[in-house]
């Protein structure tokens, strides 16, 4: 919180303690709860057994047993679960996921491409060499 207006009056050359200026209202912020935060609140409540120990518990907090009501009912209806961090920005749309599929069937296709021109020359190696191949060759689907 921020601190009140204050000015000091002078009386007979002496300061006076600070009088809060009543025109200046402090800003009230909204307190935030984390997901994280609701549920850890709530598993200490429902461990709770004993009379006066969500009392306790809501004191401890700062809460009204109005917070725990609500997050429960957003616990049984999966909302806290879905508060969990999400990755920001901009979600990649379709049109960028294809684009990305086709980077990497381009790479892959190319990779494709020199591992059968090195199978192609180890073959030739061999047929010059008059030796067996290690393994026996592998038809593929492509023409």
């Amino acid at each position: 919180m921020s601190q009140p207006n204050t000015t000091q009056v002078k009386m007979n050359g002496q300061p006076k303690p600070e009088v809060v200026d009543p025109a200046v209202v402090p800003k009230v912020t909204r307190r935030r709860f984390s997901a994280e935060h609701k549920l850890r609140v709530l598993r200490e409540a429902d461990a709770c057994s004993e009379p006066g120990q969500i009392g306790a518990l809501l004191r401890r907090e700062g809460l009204y047993a109005s917070h725990l009501t609500d997050w429960r009912r957003q616990r049984e209806a999966g909302v806290l679960s879905a508060l969990a961090p999400k990755k920001r920005g901009r979600k990649p749309t379709p049109e960028a996921r294809v684009v990305e599929l086709e980077r990497e069937i381009a790479r892959l296709t190319s990779r494709l491409r020199q591992a059968e021109m090195i199978i192609d020359a180890q073959k030739k190696l061999c047929a010059i060499f008059g030796l067996e191949p290690l393994m026996e060759p592998v038809q593929s689907g492509r023409s």
